[in-house]
């Protein structure tokens, strides 16, 4: 049996040093710069379709107010953002964000690594190519690595029938255990709730049971205390650890990066920019033109350049079509665009596959991380991924985004919950009415100020004003399942290692 002490359950925060913030005051500085950011949202869209309507006189009247607006808001984002510089905390956020990854780091660990590998618990997962590209696959480990976690097993990858190219996972990232291995002739359990079973094997594709308590939507409640005050988004913050311990390159991968670093000078500070392309548009995404991505990246720098930070403007551009390149430069020539136009056309739908590709997209993933800012369409696990992988190597990276499609979600997360602050009264027929305290299951911002959801105690579906509503952190007890029904589990057969 897998013998786990979840041990920052019962460690001190070093909240109780005398430089840590109140919890009300993290939320309020971050309540501050979204709203600004929906205030600006709500001015500019509404100035721009009455733009859209009037003749040239009134054209020109509007652009002026947009633009005094615009400056405006890029001054008080600044000066909300530099809050965080000056207020005396910042020791203390480093501080507190490196314990607590060393402690969920630990943790994994010694639930991957446990005292006796043949008694351990132990969970096999299998997972498929199908309709689903390497870093849709690299977020179902994700989604196995918790759910082993969570269950107190021990996670290893069923790697046959074609559900890895040959040199995914094992020839690119350390083993996910580093004594422990899976010997042929497990006879494994069937999917018949018996928890107790020493060996299940999990499709990771039935994972996404809207009943399924595994989710990566909810974060440990004996956590939350302390990642409510360090992080804006402790969802994103808690899959960021699976994908930091997942994600530790082999030599030859490591090597990759920093050859690729040197080639092709990547330096700060930058923007990441990944523009998708190609099979998944209209089908799982829409197109977005390269225009709309460097909006927000010359927003980001506009705030950079009230701070005189900015000497050069770079962006560091990813993307499955190498048209965008010639695209970017073409219209940026005051950009440096940085990155390597050969690697989209081993992007491409038939080439995707094969090892170069696969090199090729952690290259992408790994840069787009280390970038100080994120302009990407949520709708794109690469770019998730490389968001996740950021909050895990800041205190609280949850800022650092523009989305230029959805909200942050997880793949297949069942749902994200809004809490209601202030009550609104609905006006029109699209508008939902809410009260102070209400739920509202979130499905899209609009990037108009309003977002789309349904109000959980009316049931009624409609839009309703962001800035009246802050994001709901929801939390589980798993110290109390150390043996939770595993009702996913599928195939009575024997497995095999070849």
């Amino acid at each position: 049996m897998n013998n786990i002490t979840l041990v920052f359950y019962s460690q001190k925060s070093s909240r109780n040093a005398s430089n840590a913030p109140t919890k009300e005051y993290e939320h309020l500085r971050r309540r501050i710069f979204l709203n600004t950011q929906e205030f600006w949202y709500r001015i500019y869209k509404t100035f721009s379709f009455q733009m859209r309507k009037s003749n040239d006189n009134v054209k020109d009247q509007i652009s002026k107010m947009i633009n005094m607006f615009r400056e405006h808001y890029t001054a008080l984002l600044r000066d909300v953002s530099n809050l965080a510089e000056v207020d005396g905390h910042s020791k203390w956020r480093i501080q507190e964000s490196r314990e607590l990854s060393d402690l969920v780091q630990n943790d994994i660990k010694q639930s991957q690594n446990p005292l006796n590998c043949d008694n351990a618990r132990k969970l096999v997962c299998r997972l498929f190519k199908y309709d689903c590209g390497y870093s849709c696959r690299l977020h179902h480990v994700v989604e196995c690595l918790i759910f082993a976690f969570i269950t107190k097993r021990t996670l290893f990858l069923n790697k046959s029938n074609g559900s890895f190219s040959e040199r995914e996972y094992e020839n690119l990232f350390l083993p996910l255990s580093d004594k422990c291995r899976l010997e042929d002739g497990y006879k494994l359990s069937i999917c018949s709730g018996n928890s107790s079973a020493r060996v299940v094997y999990i499709n990771a594709l039935k994972l996404h049971n809207k009943n399924s308590p595994y989710l990566p939507f909810e974060i440990p409640v004996e956590l939350a205390p302390r990642l409510n005050v360090l992080h804006g988004d402790p969802v994103v913050w808690w899959v960021g650890q699976f994908l930091k311990y997942i994600f530790r390159p082999l030599p030859n991968l490591s090597y990759a990066f920093e050859e690729y670093k040197n080639r092709v000078k990547f330096q700060k500070p930058i923007v990441g920019v990944q523009v998708r392309r190609t099979d998944k548009i209209n089908r799982e995404a829409s197109f977005h033109e390269l225009d709309e991505y460097m909006y927000h990246v010359e927003e980001y720098y506009k705030i950079e350049e009230f701070n005189g930070k900015v000497h050069k403007k770079r962006i560091y551009l990813a993307t499955d079509e190498p048209s965008v390149f010639y695209e970017a430069k073409l219209k940026y020539p005051e950009y440096e665009i940085i990155g390597d136009p050969e690697i989209p056309k081993s992007a491409s739908v038939t080439d995707r596959e094969k090892d170069n590709s696969i090199i090729n997209i952690n290259i992408d993933i790994y840069f787009l991380s280390l970038c100080d800012y994120l302009v990407c369409t949520f709708s794109s696990n690469i770019c998730r991924m490389a968001y996740e992988i950021m909050n895990s190597l800041h205190p609280d990276a949850s800022l650092r985004y523009t989305s230029v499609d959805e909200t942050y979600n997880y793949g297949h997360m069942i749902r994200r919950i809004n809490s209601v602050v202030i009550r609104h009264d609905a006006y029109g027929l699209e508008e939902i009415g809410i009260e102070v305290g209400d739920d509202v299951f979130d499905y899209d911002n609009l990037w108009n100020g309003f977002s789309r959801g349904i109000n959980l105690r009316t049931n009624i579906t409609g839009i309703y004003p962001t800035f009246k509503v802050t994001r709901k952190v929801e939390t589980s007890n798993f110290s109390n399942h150390p043996y939770m029904q595993i009702d996913q589990c599928i195939f009575n057969d024997t497995y095999s290692t070849n």
